[in-house]
């Protein structure tokens, strides 16, 4: 009876935070375009769906995944070993990332794109690795109880100087590379190993040193893919984007199939098991050092397998309930707009899609309670959500705006890390990780596919743009923002309660 009003409870808050979606659809549906669409029965179950799928995950969360995390901190921990520290840290990382959807297929569009020059796997390679050893290092900053800002500060300096140098082709690539590394599994996964390490070591905070780890595993593949890009572009062949870079079916033209009841649950069932095998590595990992390194069974297995599962196949409904939706009539209305007399409407849209799909991200949700919880009383987890979703909104603002003009992206990431940077330096201690991880989450199975879509359709009907160069991007923009606005609330804030002090 408690977990079932506990579900409730879920199930209410995940309506509510998936309003902004349909209000913003709604409004543009009948107000601009003033059209219905023809399967709005389709997009009602599909978005019914989604609810389901969000209050499933977000339950199977708090049963399984953030308690494995901190029983697994506080094992380590107890070990006092740090090499098995920094070996399972790089592991979880490589094994969030390597089987990551988004990644392959980002890296798929990627190799397509470039027509080989850029190749998928070792793309995906370089990006998993990267992440792993990244994690490690996370690790033993918490460990050694050093503050975040310093690797921001250094690690973005980094990431400025190398996209000075880097071609065009791989800069927006490499970014948006940057940001699918963290899905809506693995942060909450992540974040749970270092706010467990934190918990479990004396004397460290776990606002300050617990969050971090999902930071600097979106910073690091940046600089990693666009070594591999100046390597490619540089040393290779030069790329010809020949004509308007339009991405091309690889399998060319198939035979429209009328699907039965037998093939739609099969096709049901084979998704579901896709989706076990894209989290099958992140399990694998984490029973290997439970039962195989540290011998020990886990407490509460079958209420920790029952959250797993809860997890499992409420993303499979949340994704099946967007591609019934939400997807669909996304990629119709970005069309829409674009051929549309003004393009006022189009940043518009930008602007809207970008905060709401922000306000419904599941990953984003569990992050802000956790963040809550950490920082007691002093941040609430629904003006971190806010925060973040306007973040969101104003980068792809501004990224579609970039896209439109035909500028290059060189300039807005350069301007964009520095930005950032000085605000990591004015920064109260206290909200520097966990801005930087909210820039993680923003980019998740919600955000992802719908920035993706709208990004290579203004390139692809926009003449004298390239998919490769233009189309991709908006992730890094959508990564950016929502750091620059936590921070810069924090600064005020810290600003205007020193100026309530010294005030006579």
């Amino acid at each position: 009876m408690e977990q079932l009003k506990a579900f409730y409870a879920t199930f209410h808050e995940a309506a509510r935070n998936l309003l902004p979606i349909i209000l913003v659809v709604g409004v543009f549906q009948l107000l601009v375009l003033r059209q219905i669409p023809d399967d709005w029965l389709s997009i009602t179950i599909g978005l019914l769906i989604v609810l389901l799928g969000v209050a499933l995950f977000l339950q199977g969360l708090e049963l399984g995944v953030f308690p494995i995390g901190k029983n697994l901190s506080n094992e380590f921990a107890r070990q006092g070993s740090l090499p098995l520290l920094m070996v399972f840290g790089f592991c979880l990382g490589f094994s969030a990332v390597i089987a990551e959807p988004a990644l392959i297929a980002v890296a798929e569009q990627a190799e397509i794109v470039s027509e080989g020059q850029i190749n998928g796997f070792v793309l995906r390679l370089l990006v998993a690795t990267s992440v792993g050893g990244v994690v490690a290092l996370g690790v033993v900053r918490i460990i050694l109880g050093q503050p975040l800002h310093w690797y921001m500060i250094i690690g973005y300096i980094t990431v400025v100087l190398v996209t000075f140098f880097s071609p065009e082709e791989i800069v927006g690539l490499a970014y948006d590379s940057g940001g699918v590394t963290t899905n809506i599994v693995t942060v909450p996964l992540i974040a749970a190993l270092g706010l467990g390490l934190a918990a479990a070591l004396r004397g460290r905070d776990a606002l300050i040193h617990g969050f971090g780890l999902v930071a600097l595993a979106v910073m690091v593949p940046m600089i990693v893919v666009q070594l591999y890009g100046i390597a490619v572009f540089t040393l290779g062949e030069p790329f010809d984007p020949g004509g308007n870079g339009d991405v091309v079916d690889p399998a060319g033209e198939t035979e429209v199939v009328t699907p039965t009841a037998g093939s739609v649950v099969l096709g049901m069932l084979t998704e579901l098991l896709v989706m076990f095998r894209d989290v099958l590595p992140i399990i694998a990992v984490v029973l290997f050092f439970q039962y195989g390194v540290l011998r020990r069974r886990l407490p509460n297995e079958h209420r920790l397998v029952f959250g797993f599962l809860m997890v499992i196949v409420g993303l499979y409904a949340f994704v099946v309930g967007l591609r019934m939706g939400l997807f669909p009539i996304g990629e119709r209305m970005a069309e829409q707009l674009i051929t549309m007399d003004t393009l006022l409407f189009v940043y518009l849209f930008a602007f809207a899609i970008g905060f709401a799909t922000t306000m419904a991200e599941p990953a984003l949700i569990a992050i802000g309670r956790k963040a809550q919880e950490a920082a007691r009383g002093r941040l609430n987890a629904n003006v971190i959500r806010v925060l973040v979703a306007l973040g969101v909104a104003i980068g792809i603002t501004i990224g579609v705006h970039r896209i439109i003009s035909g500028d290059s992206i060189h300039h807005y990431v350069i301007a964009g890390y520095t930005l950032v940077i000085i605000l990591t330096a004015l920064s109260p201690r206290y909200i520097v990780a966990l801005a930087f991880d909210l820039g993680g989450v923003t980019t998740s199975e919600v955000t992802v596919p719908l920035v993706t879509a709208l990004g290579l359709g203004l390139a692809t009907h926009i003449e004298g743009r390239t998919a490769l160069i233009d189309g991709f991007g908006l992730i890094a923009f959508a990564s950016i923002f929502p750091i620059v606005t936590v921070m810069l609330y924090a600064v005020l804030v810290e600003f205007a309660a020193r100026w309530r002090q010294e005030a006579p």
